[in-house]
This record gives C-alpha cells, structure tokens and sequence, in this order.
C-alpha cells in the first residue's frame, strides 16, 4: 500500500511537471501545451487510481478533480463531469461534505449539458448521502425533489414516483403531513391508471390514511372514505380495515383496543420501521389526551 501511495505521489509530481511545462513561452506560439495537459490529465488519473490502491480516499478525491479541471480546459465536459463522480465517490469514504461538492459539479455540467436524467441519478446518491452519512433529512428532500423534477421532465414517471416517495416518507417524519399526504394520493393516482403498478396504490392510499391519522381522526375519516370510492380494491384491504379499526379505538379513547388491533395486524403483515413510528406517535397522542368524565 506505501509502495502505491509513492507511486501516486510520483505521478502527482510528473503531472505538475507537465502543466508546468505547457505554460512556456514556445508552447503558448506553437500550440503545444493541449497534448501536455491531455498528458497530465491521464497522470493525474493514474495518481488516483493508485490512491485509491493505497485507500488514500481524500488524495484520491483531490486527483480526481485535478483530472476534472483539466477536461474541462481541454473542452471535454463530460470527462470532466465523470472524473468530479469519481471524486465524489472516493471522498464519500471519508469526507461526506466534499463528496456532496464534487457530486454537485458533475450534476451542474451535466444539466448544462441536458443530460437529466444522469443529473436525476446524481442527485439521488447527494441524497442518500445527505440520509445516511450526514444525517440531514430536508437536505435529502431537496435532492429527491429535484430528481423527481428531472426525471419527471424526461418522462421518466416511474423513476420520478420512487424519488417521491423518498420525499413523502421523509416529510412525514419531519411531521410535514400535509406534504406527504398530497405526494402518496398523487403517486396513488398515477400507480391505478398503470397495470403493471395497480396493486401498489392500496399501498399508497395506506400511507396517506396514516398521515392524516397523525393530524386528526375527522379527515382521516373522510380521507378513508374518498380512497374507498376512488379505489374500491382499497375498501377489501386489510390495511382499509386496520385503519378503520385504529380509527373505532381513537373514537373511543381506547389505547388498549389500539395497541391489540395493531398486535394482531403485526402478527400477519409486518409494519415497516417508518409506518411504526407513525402509528407510535398515534398512539402518544392517545395517551396524551385527557380524560372528559
């Protein structure tokens, strides 16, 4: 791994050399410095590569976007934009922050360039960074949203539907409920009019009747019976019936009755994490609520 590292360290040297070199008085009257930054270039990624050898992740990263900068002089934009993912990717082992900057100038040069839908794909992994590493949930919408938007634009529907879905499930734990419900009906909608993706709308309808069980139990109602007619596959669901079970226990301030029709759905269909959290929520508000007798 040390013998890699001096290799790179060699190259690095060799590929400065060389932009040193373009820069003289003759190459700038002959012409001659473009073949000496094409050189460097190649140098600079060789360096990365034998840094990344070496797990040298931010020296790699810096190599990368050396290579970058010179395509882009050169006027190969999409080398350049390539060479800033492979930046990112190596910066993300060890620097979330200049991973998310070196992704977000491959995604500039590829929306000037029009290439959306590659922009949409970078814009996902910013966000999935911003999810996991950085722990930044509305910097992970913005992302999602505007790979959404993207994809969307390239009518790319389905591609766009899934970066919604990052968004609505997000937003609801940032307790934006309003937002998430507009997003799952909106995704519902476009998933019954397609036949391949027909049987996720209950799935959706679900979600939504969820969210506004966490705003108030008057428009979870009516937001239930508006699914039933637009869906009637969604009325014969078990997750229709739960939903109208939680709703019988809310009206009657029964946390116990809750928690067993929750118990006894869990055994057959498991809740997933993001659902549970809501439902738990439901459930605090219950117990919050006072007592009228």
């Amino acid at each position: 791994m040390a013998d890699q590292e001096q290799k790179a360290l060699q190259l690095i040297a060799e590929a400065e050399k060389k932009l040193k070199s373009s820069k003289g008085l003759f190459n700038s009257l002959f012409g001659g410095g473009g073949s000496k930054q094409e050189d460097a270039c190649d140098l600079y990624v060789r360096a990365a590569n034998a840094f990344k050898m070496a797990k040298k992740w931010p020296q790699a990263g810096k190599a990368f976007e050396e290579a970058a900068l010179l395509q882009i002089a050169l006027g190969s934009k999409h080398e350049g934009a390539t060479h800033y993912v492979e930046a990112g990717n190596c910066y993300r082992k060890a620097d979330a922050n200049a991973a998310v900057s070196a992704i977000h100038k491959a995604i500039e040069i590829y929306t000037d360039m029009g290439r959306f839908n590659i922009a949409a794909k970078h814009h996902i992994t910013v966000a999935e960074i911003y999810e996991n590493e950085l722990s930044d949930m509305e910097k992970a919408v913005q992302n999602y949203e505007q790979a959404a938007d993207y994809y969307k634009g390239e009518e790319s529907n389905s591609s766009a539907n899934k970066c919604l879905l990052k968004v609505a499930q997000f937003s609801a734990t940032l307790e934006n409920y309003e937002k998430a419900i507009e997003i799952y009906e909106q995704v519902a909608v476009s998933s019954m009019d397609n036949s391949l993706l027909k049987y996720s709308a209950k799935d959706h309808f679900f979600r939504a009747s969820i969210c506004h069980l966490c705003m108030d139990t008057a428009n979870a109602t009516l937001a239930v019976t508006k699914y039933e007619e637009m869906f009637p596959a969604f009325a014969d669901s078990r997750e229709c019936k739960l939903v109208k079970k939680l709703l019988e226990a809310i009206e009657a301030e029964n946390v116990d009755q809750f928690t067993e029709v929750l118990k006894e759905y869990d055994s057959i269909s498991r809740l997933d994490p993001f659902l549970t959290t809501l439902l738990v929520r439901v459930k605090k508000q219950l117990s919050a609520e006072p007592d009228l007798c």
